[in-house]
């Protein structure tokens, strides 16, 4: 692959699982040098294995957060990029959600990706050259879906933290921009079987879901020389899945 990212640093927070694989494997892959993150040894292991740095961490705790990215820095030689990845999606009906379910998942999502930014930010000034991508959703910023009215809300507050996190950090040469991933083959959406994954391709224009790598893809590129001039914005990485008015837009596709 390209050394797009030769000579780059990058911590991939969530980056054992899924997305956050994809997008730790294909920032190796364009040449930078890449530390994740998972929520347990175990889930790092394999990683580990494959020839990551890594490190356990629970991104709600801020202390251990400043600290694992110390350690992390200190092993990567310094830091210019931040994949801030780390995310949870448990369902719960509105009329049933507990307080204890709000802040679980906004404890993760929201302040997870604060403490994340936060620890990095040191050293990313430092690199003069500074890339922050946060992995949001296009749920909650311009679709929704029943039973995570709080995913959603936590997805949309993490582009409210990225607009006015790009214009205070600008100054610093650290841009924070953010992808929007639709459906993604990960181990959590393959779990649902074959019937689920092929009415989901179904309401794709392309035809198909995406893989880990096509987020991975559009971090690499954010995160390049190239979207140096790129800050505040989002990318939407879902083939087109918000593109029709309604399910009869594709039928004369099919």
């Amino acid at each position: 692959m390209s050394a797009l990212l030769e000579g780059r640093t990058a911590i991939v927070t969530g980056g054992t699982l899924g997305i956050g694989r994809g997008i730790a494997e294909v920032l190796r892959a364009h040449g930078a040098k890449v530390a994740v993150t998972g929520l347990t040894e175990e889930e790092c292991t394999p990683m580990r294995e494959a020839g990551f740095l890594t490190s356990a961490l629970d991104v709600r705790d801020a202390a251990r957060t400043r600290e694992v990215f110390q350690e992390l820095i200190a092993e990567l030689g310094g830091l210019s990029v931040l994949a801030s990845n780390a995310g949870v999606y448990p369902q719960a009906e509105i009329a049933t959600m507990s307080g204890e379910d709000i802040d679980f998942i906004f404890d993760i999502n929201v302040k997870g990706t604060v403490h994340a930014v936060q620890a990095a930010l040191p050293a990313l000034e430092e690199s003069g050259k500074g890339r922050i991508v946060l992995t949001s959703s296009i749920t909650g910023n311009l679709t929704g879906f029943p039973k995570w009215s709080h995913y959603g809300a936590t997805k949309a507050a993490q582009l409210g933290f990225m607009r006015s996190a790009a214009i205070e950090l600008a100054p610093k040469k650290i841009t924070v921009n953010a992808v929007l991933p639709g459906n993604i083959l990960t181990p959590g959406l393959k779990d649902m079987g074959e019937t689920y994954l092929e009415r989901m391709a179904r309401s794709v224009p392309l035809g198909f879901l995406g893989e880990p790598e096509d987020i991975g893809e559009a971090v690499a590129y954010l995160a390049s020389d190239g979207a140096r001039y790129v800050t505040g914005q989002s990318i939407i990485v879902d083939g087109g899945q918000v593109l029709p008015e309604s399910p009869e837009a594709l039928e004369d596709l099919r």
